[in-house]
């Protein structure tokens, strides 16, 4: 079942490529332009993401060691991880935002 799967998934992604790249090529696109294109923020997003999980985990350690002394702790931690990796790509979003509207503002 589950190689049948993978491989119904692996035909799936392939099928819906050939079908996206067909349909670039009605629209007078060049496809492999558009495969290329830079993802000039992902680098930020993917640190800032990290940096929030990590202090989420820091903070969920902290709390663990110092306040609750009981056992059944392990909920702070996935909490926390969730808390800060969310602040991290709301801090990506503003960040990303700002810098889009100083591009808007330069290029009018």
């Amino acid at each position: 079942m589950i190689s049948l799967g993978a491989f119904a998934m692996i035909f799936g992604i392939s099928y819906l490529k050939a079908k996206e790249n067909l349909a670039m090529i009605e629209k007078n696109m060049n496809p492999r332009e558009h495969a290329n294109r830079p993802a000039p923020y992902r680098s930020l997003k993917t640190g800032l993401l990290f940096l929030g999980a990590g202090l989420g985990l820091l903070i969920a350690y902290i709390i663990d060691h110092s306040i609750s002394r009981r056992h059944d702790s392990e909920p702070i931690y996935f909490a926390l991880i969730a808390i800060g990796g969310g602040i991290g790509l709301i801090a990506s979003y503003a960040v990303e935002k700002k810098e889009w509207l100083n591009q808007k503002n330069i290029d009018v």
